[in-house]
This record gives structure tokens, C-alpha cells and sequence, in this order.
């Protein structure tokens, strides 16, 4: 759609509100919304420059609108009036949740807890992100698959599990690599706590960064350590192609995949591939 009034606005065009000069101005279209109009100076004949000046309105319009936004929700804050509880088993508890919205409504909310999480941890668990380095071999991503009950089905996923007694996050991360992998590995980092599903849980845990050194002897022939019940099946995929490969296994082998790998996967091909072009507009 083209910007076509000027009315109430002498000066010329508004993107967003902001006032733009109309004097030497062609119409400039977006798929989107109505933007300024473009100097014949910077005509899409002109090449990259149009180009920029678009993007550059675009981005001054969504500035605009997102302050406005803020302020909106501002304007009230949502607070939790009370939790009561619905139920509780030995993993998980259901409770329900009153709580008052940005527009000052009162609501309720299904809210679903663990049991085991301690008044003083930072988080309920912990994500590992190990990755495999070995002479000669590419860097591979250690994934491990294992049957989910609430999923009906296998599930590909990070090492993962809860943080125990006083341990701390990193601690916990090292612990649970080798019970379901048998890798030892050193921590490169790890983030604060992030929630997993917050429409329906409070849980949170810490995503942690962890090299495994497979030329030592340690890593060589690893062990697992499952703790009774646990069925873990070691998946280790190289990382420069690891979208794809994630891709085939579950065309293959029918399986799930959890949130956290594929978004892993899906920002490491969006970090190595080029970037899109931008297309000249037409007029």
C-alpha cells in the first residue's frame, strides 16, 4: 500500500507518527504499512541506498510503535495475589494461581510446580551443551535419546537433570554428563536461569556450556552411569551440519525433538550461512 494523504499534515508524510519533509518526495511502497516518500536522489535506481533508506524508516516505525507499547503496559503492573493448591504427587504439584493483569483485571492461571525445588537453588535443574572435540574429527553435539512418557514417544534432547542438595549449577551439569553420557568434560560457561515453559510451569534451569576432550583417556571408551529407571541412548552429531542430521533422524526414526536442540541447531546454520539479500522494491 502507497502513503496517498497528506491531510492534516501540511509539512508532508508521517511514519509512525514523526513528521517527514514531502517537498522532492516520490511514493515509496512497503508490503507492510504506508512509509515515507522517497527522494528521487535515492530511487531504487540509485541501488543500496533506497534500499537502506527503507530499512531505516521501517526500523524508526517499530521504535516507535514498541515505546508505545511499553508505556501501554506500564500503565498498571501484574502482581500474583495468591497460589493455592489443587493437587500434589511426589514429582510435581498443581496449584492455582490469582493474579491481577497489566489492565488491572483479576484472572486465574493453572499453574504446575516441582517438588523438589529448594528455597535457595537459583534453578530447578540443568541443560548441558557438550561439545565433542577430537583430533581430526569435526566437533561434534553429544544429544542423548530416551523415552518420554508425557510424549508417548522418544525424545532428542540435551544431557540434562536436577541440581541436588547444595550443588552448584556447573557442579550439577559435570554430574549428570557422565551419569547419561559417561563423558567427562570442563564447563565454558553457564547461563543464568531461563524458563522452560512459561505458560505452564515456574520451572527454570541453567544452560551449560561443557568441551569434552575426546583424545583423553577418560572419554575414549565412556560409561554411562544411569540411575535406576533411566534408559539413555548417546547420540553424538557433528555441529557444522547439525540441523540436517537432526532433520533425518526424525524422518527416519519418527522421534521428537526438544525446543532447546532445535533452536540450538536453527542458530548455529543461521550464524554460518549468508545473509539474505534484501530485495529492491517495486514502484
Amino acid at each position: 500500500a502507497a502513503a496517498e494523504t497528506r491531510k492534516g499534515n501540511p509539512r508532508g508524510w508521517k511514519v509512525g507518527g514523526q513528521a517527514i519533509p514531502a517537498r522532492g518526495w516520490e511514493r515509496a511502497v512497503s508490503a507492510e504499512e504506508p512509509l515515507a516518500r522517497v527522494p528521487a536522489s535515492q530511487s531504487p535506481r540509485r541501488g543500496q541506498r533506497s534500499v537502506d533508506f527503507v530499512q531505516e524508516v521501517q526500523e524508526t516505525s517499530l521504535k516507535m510503535e514498541n515505546k508505545a507499547t511499553t508505556e501501554i503496559l506500564k500503565s498498571t503492573t501484574a502482581s500474583i495475589l495468591k497460589e493455592e493448591a489443587i493437587t500434589e504427587r511426589k514429582w510435581v504439584k498443581l496449584e492455582q494461581t490469582t493474579y491481577v493483569d497489566p489492565s488491572g483485571k483479576t484472572r486465574i492461571w493453572e499453574t504446575v510446580k516441582r517438588t523438589t525445588r529448594k528455597e535457595d537453588s537459583s534453578a530447578d535443574g540443568v541443560s548441558v551443551i557438550p561439545v565433542l572435540q577430537r583430533t581430526l574429527h569435526y566437533e561434534c553435539i553429544v544429544l542423548v535419546k530416551q523415552f518420554r512418557p508425557p510424549m508417548g514417544g522418544y525424545c532428542l534432547e540435551f544431557p540434562a537433570g536436577l541440581i541436588e542438595g547444595n550443588e552448584s549449577p556447573e557442579s550439577a551439569a559435570l554430574r549428570e554428563l557422565e551419569e547419561e553420557t559417561g563423558y567427562k568434560g570442563d564447563v565454558v560457561e553457564c547461563s543464568p536461569a531461563v524458563c522452560l515453559d512459561p505458560g505452564l510451569t515456574n520451572c527454570t534451569t541453567h544452560i551449560v556450556t561443557v568441551t569434552i576432550n575426546g583424545d583423553d583417556a577418560c572419554n575414549t571408551r565412556p560409561m554411562q552411569k544411569p540411575e535406576e529407571g533411566e534408559f539413555v541412548e548417546v547420540v553424538s552429531l557433528p555441529k557444522n551440519d547439525l540441523l540436517q542430521r537432526i532433520e533425518e533422524l526424525v524422518a527416519e526414526d519418527h522421534i521428537l525433538v526438544d525446543a532447546r536442540v532445535y533452536a540450538y541447531a536453527l542458530a548455529l546454520k543461521h550464524a554460518t550461512q549468508k545473509p539474505l539479500q534484501v530485495p529492491f522494491m517495486k514502484f
